[in-house]
């Protein structure tokens, strides 16, 4: 495996992840123009919450980049253990914000964008697990 293509790929995927969470904030304010999320009061980005959002998205990628290159060198058929992972922790994730208070719309929107994250952080740093492992692959035949 070639470690040094993988974290490459982890620190893309991190970066796609933070910018997925600044996007989907921005739809969702542009679109649904909820109370809660009104560009008149916090501005069109949001507040401390949307910069919390995309740091923890930007964790999220790099951890799943650690368990990818875990998984790599220690399980037989890594990328379906990884995918797995990724996807319990992605729906676990999507159905949190409906265990707070406040309405269905911000629970719904931020349901989607972390949704969207999850699913991007799985498959971007699972094409790029394979990647590297394949690169590995080529040079040894």
């Amino acid at each position: 495996m070639n470690a040094g293509r993988l974290w490459a790929g982890g620190v893309a995927a991190a970066v796609v992840a933070a910018l997925i969470g600044v996007v989907g904030v921005l739809i969702a304010r542009a679109m649904f123009q909820l109370a809660v999320l009104s560009p008149k009061t916090n501005g069109a980005f949001g507040d401390e919450k949307t910069i919390t959002l995309c740091v923890v998205a930007a964790v999220a990628a790099l951890l799943a980049t650690a368990l990818a290159h875990l998984l790599l060198v220690s399980t037989p058929s890594p990328l379906s253990y990884f995918g797995w992972i990724v996807g319990l922790v992605t729906v676990a994730a999507a159905v949190v914000p409906f265990l707070g208070s406040g309405t269905w719309p911000v629970h719904f929107a931020q349901a989607v964008i972390h949704a969207v994250i999850g699913m991007a952080i799985g498959g971007l740093v699972s094409n790029a697990a394979a990647s590297a492992s394949r690169l590995e692959l080529d040079k040894r035949r």
